[in-house]
């Protein structure tokens, strides 16, 4: 018997149930090309990344606002410009195998959504200060970056940042990240006009849920690397789930018999 929430994609929400942690969850080193390799080995059809700005306004993937724990460079990531950004080694971090593996441009990943027929989420991660700015040109690089793609959806756990992705793009869809959901949501996201909201599964429940699609916005669970979790999750009525271990959730788990799972 199936779990019965294996949803239609729609034309308002484009987008499939699992989407890859920062390009390749756990099994590459993240906000890099090579998670997008380990995406597509794996089945998936949908990544979110990180993407902030140098020091010389160019858009690339990092998560953190240092560069120690995910690069061979040292200090803020907001120090530097582009070029020196892009001598950085990303990958030895990871593993051997991975060593000389450089920081993408927002425009490579652009590049491989198309050329792998990948959806995107955007986190806009703005180095201290930057809100406005990033969200302003991560959301004009992309509106002109994904054309002829499915449209990435944009979000951001800066309120200042998601408004000026909102007002440079108006026509990307919008959705507020929150570690745990507070009480006046849904103020905040009818004053982004936002789409979904996007929060920890560790402080989703059944109700809330039920609350956040009454209102009419899609619900994104991050970052769920159980299979019977993200089963749970999925019979509440949460839309998309962001994983690490997409080697575990299977692309096609919500469609499969619940035991095969």
């Amino acid at each position: 018997m199936g779990n019965g929430i294996d949803r239609a994609v729609s034309a308002d929400w484009p987008y499939p149930q699992l989407v890859a942690h920062r390009c390749g969850g756990s099994l590459a080193p993240e906000n890099t090309l090579a998670g997008f390799d380990a995406c597509v080995r794996h089945g998936y059809r949908m990544v979110e990344f990180d993407a902030k700005l140098s020091a010389d306004n160019q858009l690339f993937l990092l998560h953190d606002d240092t560069l120690e724990r995910t690069t061979n460079g040292h200090g803020a990531a907001a120090d530097y410009a582009w070029a020196q950004l892009a001598a950085l080694d990303a990958g030895a971090w990871y593993g051997p195998q991975f060593a000389g593996t450089r920081l993408p441009m927002l425009a490579d990943a652009a590049a491989r959504c198309a050329r792998d027929g990948i959806a995107a989420n955007i986190e806009i991660k703005p180095c201290p200060g930057r809100d406005e700015i990033t969200g302003r040109l991560v959301a004009s690089g992309a509106l002109t970056l994904w054309q002829g793609q499915t449209p990435p959806l944009l979000s951001s756990f800066s309120f200042d940042a998601l408004a000026a992705a909102r007002d440079a793009a108006p026509s990307l869809r919008r959705g507020m990240l929150f570690e745990e959901v507070p009480a006046d949501w849904l103020r905040i996201v009818r004053e982004l006009d936002c789409v979904s909201l996007h929060a920890s599964h560790r402080h989703l429940s059944e109700p809330l849920v039920a609350d956040i699609r009454a209102a009419g916005l899609r619900v994104l669970a991050y970052t769920v690397n159980e299979p019977a979790r993200a089963l749970l999750l999925a019979q509440w009525g949460v839309d998309m789930i962001c994983t690490d271990r997409i080697d575990r959730l299977k692309p096609d788990m919500f469609s499969a018999p619940a035991n095969s799972v």
